[in-house]
């Protein structure tokens, strides 16, 4: 057991160790508990336990499909219907979109990615690009619902509307987001048609129908656990399933981006605690809705726009001002949103980040402008 162990961490540390994104919040983290000092004993609560869970049961699922090469075929299939990668990536922005209004941003991801990923392998699409549209897709989309996202969930039972007035009030972002997106999806990618290779990361036994069946079996349990709140029982459950079914599944694991999350939560709650930011949150005079609206935003680009909700929320008067800034503030800088994070590093790629942003930072100036004009017209 211990000679196993001990191989599992010769090879997920020089992974964690090249990741620099990891490196670079273990770095903050040593800042920010030198400026905090009574903040070492708060990391435990500072976490949320039952997303990090969640998280890591989807992991689990989606890399047992990817490995029983159940999504090689679907992309395969997918290919099939669609004669050029125009179509092909309108097709799948739209159901990364629509996805995420009942599934949530990282379900959506974790449902589209991968597919987006095999198909990649099977056709040449240009999967990095794709996937970063997937990104603005699902944080378009999932703007829409109280349940698209963590921060509607939030906002939604802070504020006692109802689940269609909710829908009612971001209906007209979301239209004119959807469409901005759909029209630069379909000039960035080309008509190319698509055709099927032989890539060498193929399944050659085809598919691995017991592994298959074992992840979708558990797919919707899991999501079902995991909305009333049991998401620490279901994984470990699941994780249990694995190691005694198919151990190479918890092996191969993405055990970086689970690191890196924990240690995001870690360094924005540290930082929501500094007096400084304290003081920032009550000089912005946020009773005023044009300031809740551009706060948003902007503190959306810098301790992403969950925490950024939970924060600004004891200062706000109009929720309706802070929805749309949150959302919109998913846009722009990488950690604007947790989904984007997922998106990339699912992508495996080093240009993702440049190209993330070369799309995101202009949408979010786009999405900016659009909100500001549904909130508040042209005189305010």
């Amino acid at each position: 057991m211990a000679t196993r162990v001990y191989g599992w961490l010769q090879g997920v540390l020089p992974v964690l160790v090249r990741d620099k994104l990891l490196l670079a919040l273990l770095v903050v983290l040593g800042v920010l508990l030198c400026l905090l000092p009574s903040g070492l004993p708060q990391i435990p609560s500072l976490i949320d336990w039952p997303t990090m869970a969640a998280l890591c049961g989807l992991l689990m699922l989606t890399k047992a499909l990817d490995m029983s090469g159940a999504l090689h075929w679907l992309a395969e299939i997918v290919a099939t219907r669609m004669p050029d990668q125009r179509r092909l990536a309108l097709a799948l922005v739209v159901m990364a979109g629509l996805l995420s209004m009942v599934l949530t941003n990282d379900v959506a991801l974790f449902v589209v990615v991968p597919v987006t990923l095999a198909l990649a392998r099977s056709t040449g699409t240009p999967a990095t690009r794709l996937i970063v549209f997937e990104a603005l897709a699902v944080n378009a989309g999932s703007a829409l619902t109280p349940i698209g996202n963590p921060q509607n969930l939030y906002l939604w039972q802070i504020s006692k509307v109802s689940f269609a007035d909710f829908m009612v009030h971001m209906l007209p972002l979301v239209l004119v987001l959807g469409i901005v997106l759909l029209g630069l999806t379909a000039l960035t990618f080309s008509s190319q048609a698509v055709t099927i290779k032989t890539s060498p990361d193929a399944p050659s036994a085809g598919i691995d129908r017991p592994l298959c069946i074992l992840a979708l079996a558990l797919f919707l349990p899991f999501l079902v656990a995991t909305n009333f709140g049991e998401a620490l029982w279901a994984v470990a459950i699941m994780a249990a399933l694995f190691l005694w079914f198919r151990r190479s599944v918890l092996i191969h694991l993405d055990w970086g981006l689970l690191v890196t999350f924990l240690l995001m939560f870690v360094d924005l709650g540290l930082v929501s605690k500094l007096p400084a930011v304290e003081s920032l949150l009550r000089a912005w005079h946020l009773e005023v809705a044009t300031h809740l609206y551009w706060a948003g935003i902007g503190a959306s680009q810098v301790i992403s726009n969950v925490p950024a909700t939970i924060a600004l929320m004891g200062y706000a008067k109009d929720w309706r001002a802070l929805a749309y800034g949150v959302n919109i503030g998913g846009f722009g800088i990488l950690i604007g949103s947790l989904a984007n994070l997922i998106a990339l590093r699912m992508a495996n790629d080093r240009k993702a980040y440049a190209i993330f942003h070369l799309y995101s930072l202009p949408f979010l100036a786009v999405g900016a402008g659009v909100g500001y004009l549904i909130l508040f017209g042209w005189g305010a």
